[in-house]
């Protein structure tokens, strides 16, 4: 099994048959704080424990109870997509029967999920993960004291897999804010509180072990990682500095065996914050955009390009129309600063870029013909496109494939219709999963397992959901000349 693998998302899930309903109550009972709850927190002594943090926040800490239908599936061989019913009807038609004779018909379950969030402002905003709550019917807010709220959806972000959710009462909830992620160091004290095998007000302890962590879960990783022990269930909830502060929200955990081994990783407060700043604002998330294929830096490449040592992102190409382009950055050039933050490593730049508002002007440094150049660029938004795309991504490190937008461009280039949506695979790695099942430079993806895909970052996620759930292969349905197909890929096994 590959390390990857083993990084599972930390909520806990519990499924029922279709005919088993969930009552859910809600209460008007509301906190009696009346603002920040930490707000007069002194940073606490260790030596006298970690009590008067706990009481502070606590109030603020919630669990998040989820209840969601599964459909679509058949009661025939492990949940067949419907465009292959027919072929196991042919050919496993007892299999593809239901008890009382007949074809079999979709079914629906009903599913349950536990997960932990916190409350941010007083008029009841409430931060989770994505998923935890992703393809919820109904959405529960669950406080310490048993009070039970409806929570409505108010916008997602997939790409962080952060999600905020929307509560009401008749008064103030207790609440706690954002703390500096940034000036966290390691072996800084820090404190996780939330809803672990639904326990609920589970608190532990424990340190930063180590910064900016990617755990390949998206082109925007900078993980903190922690030793503080947190299991499934934990998912949204809050990671406390010594002042009450949230510095983080706990999202997955490094386990051989599906629990806590010590290796815990939570989103910074410095790339929540801006996310969830703008749901609360607008529902959606912008990002900045560049427009840039990238790829590292290695020694024989820096020393090829006359570079003192490897650093930086190298372009390899550059996105015909984008601020990039406008700019006048070319492919060849490194990338050594971006609005005077430096690029250490190529993964620096998308998450730098991302963070970055639209339309701000902002200096470049690149190293060109063996001296460095300063380019003037406006950075673009875009919500959808990757912020400055490595050349060989996520899916094309599981596959063996680099996947490209199709855009007015790539249909002239590859001969793909007007009316034709989905994925181009622009790259297919010789002795590649993909090379192996016949993928080839051109075609289409229009789906990944049941889910169709309209960008490179839906098959990214759709692959990472197969390696969380320990599948062995994908299954895709690619397109050529209008001729559809389905291709199962096994996933690499690292």
């Amino acid at each position: 099994m590959s390390t990857n693998n083993r990084v599972r998302h930390i909520f806990t899930g519990v499924t029922a048959s279709a005919i088993l309903t969930l009552s859910l109550t809600s209460m008007t009972v509301m906190a009696d704080s009346s603002g920040h709850v930490a707000e007069n927190l002194p940073e606490i002594n260790i030596t006298n424990g970690f009590a008067d943090l706990v009481d502070a926040v606590k109030p603020a800490v919630v669990n998040i109870s989820v209840t969601g239908t599964v459909s679509g599936g058949r009661q025939g061989p492990g949940g067949i997509p419907p465009e292959l019913e027919e072929y196991f009807k042919r050919f496993f038609p007892d299999q593809f029967r239901s008890p009382k004779g007949g074809d079999s018909k979709p079914f629906e379950r009903k599913t349950t999920a536990v997960g932990s969030g916190f409350v941010i402002d007083p008029s009841g905003l409430v931060v989770t993960n994505n998923h935890v709550i992703n393809d919820a019917d109904e959405i529960e807010v669950v406080f310490d004291d048993g009070t039970r709220i409806p929570a409505e959806l108010k916008g997602t972000d997939k790409k962080t897999d952060l999600a905020l959710l929307q509560i009401k009462g008749d008064k103030p909830f207790p609440f706690v804010t954002f703390g500096d992620s940034e000036s966290a160091r390691v072996g800084d004290w820090i404190v996780a509180i939330g809803n672990p095998f639904g326990l609920g007000g589970t608190t532990t302890k424990g340190i930063i072990s180590a910064r900016g962590r990617d755990i390949r879960s998206g082109p925007l990783d900078d993980f903190i990682q922690i030793d503080a022990p947190i299991n499934r269930g934990n998912s949204g909830g809050p990671l406390f500095n010594m002042k009450g502060e949230v510095i983080g929200i706990n999202s997955a955990i490094y386990s051989p065996n599906g629990g806590s081994v010590g290796i815990g990783f939570a989103i910074p407060s410095a790339l929540a914050n801006n996310v969830i700043s703008q749901l609360r604002d607008t529902g959606t998330v912008q990002r900045g955009y560049l427009g840039v294929q990238i790829q590292s830096v290695n020694d024989d490449i820096a020393d090829s390009l006359g570079l003192d040592k490897a650093r930086g992102a190298l372009v390899t190409q550059v996105i015909e129309d984008s601020p990039a382009d406008a700019a006048g950055l070319e492919a060849g050039d490194i990338i050594l600063t971006f609005d005077g933050k430096p690029i250490g490593e190529m993964r620096d730049l998308p998450k730098i870029v991302a963070l970055t508002k639209a339309e701000k002007e902002v200096d470049i440094v690149v190293w060109r013909n063996e001296k460095e150049v300063t380019i003037r660029a406006s950075v673009g938004g875009n919500a959808e496109s990757e912020t400055a795309a490595a050349a060989s991504d996520d899916a094309g490190t599981k596959l063996g494939m680099t996947l490209i937008q199709v855009d007015d461009d790539n249909r002239q280039k590859f001969g793909i219709a007007e009316d034709v949506e989905g994925v181009v695979i622009s790259k297919v790695e010789p002795d590649s999963a993909a090379a192996d099942r016949g993928l080839a430079r051109g075609e289409i993806i229009r789906k990944v397992g049941n889910a169709e895909v309209a960008n490179p970052a839906d098959v990214i996620s759709e692959i990472e959901k197969a390696v969380e759930d320990e599948k062995s292969s994908v299954l895709l349905l690619v397109e050529r000349d209008g001729r559809p197909r389905y291709v199962a890929v096994p996933l690499d096994e690292e």
